[in-house]
Formats: structure tokens, sequence, C-alpha cells
């Protein structure tokens, strides 16, 4: 599968948890569903998997994204009034850590999901 569908099969899942549960429940219960999605369609994904950041060649950190679909996207479920800058950089920055081409930030606060797209230009 290319990138672009399976973006778009990871958007198509997250309208049908919407639909199933509805909105404003915690990040987590959003995060949970779609891994069950995930697993009933046999999609390869990660849960909490763990990238070091480093700094000056020492670990400083640890960066745990919320899923890792495909073993190249990563989804930062959200339930928050809008998506914002502030996550767009946050998403930013999980890409250039864990070298992945894109990021869903995946919005379940309204009754419309709200979804926002995230890569890395070429030269970043």
């Amino acid at each position: 599968m290319d990138l672009e569908t399976e973006t778009k099969t990871i958007i198509g899942m997250a309208y049908e948890v919407m639909n199933e549960i509805g909105c404003g429940l915690r990040e987590k219960a959003y995060e949970r569903a779609l891994v069950r999605d995930f697993q009933l369609q046999s999609i390869a994904h990660d849960q909490q998997r763990q990238f070091p950041v480093i700094y000056k060649d020492t670990v400083i950190d640890t960066l745990i994204p919320d899923l890792i679909v495909f073993d190249r996207i990563i989804i930062d479920t959200k339930t928050i009034e809008h998506i914002t800058s502030r996550e767009i950089a946050q998403m930013l920055n999980y890409l250039r850590i864990t070298r992945l081409p894109v990021g869903l930030i995946i919005n379940f606060y309204h009754p419309r999901v709200q979804i926002k797209r995230v890569h890395l230009s070429p030269k970043a």
C-alpha cells in the first residue's frame, strides 16, 4: 500500500470510531478504539513505541508517540478545542526524531473529526 492509501485508511477508521463512540471522551479511549480497528483489520501498528531523544551524542529523554501505523505514520489522538500550531510543531518534532515521513493529528473533541496531516519538508 502506498502512503496516501495508508493515510486514507487511517482517516476512514477515525471517522468510524467517531460515528461509533462519539466525541469528547479521553484521548486514550480514541487511541484504544483505533488500536482495536487495526487489530481487526490486521494492520501493523505499535502503541506507545519509545524513541530516544538525543542531544550531542547523549540520550536526554524518550519520545513516546501514541501510535505508529504501517511502520511509517505517527498518529497523535487529541480531544482539544482546535488543532493549533503547537500541536503541529510537536508533530514536526516527532517526525524529526523518529525519521518517519508523515503524522496525523486526529482531534475527537467535536462531533466532526478534525484531522491535520503533517510532513517534513524535503529540506528538514
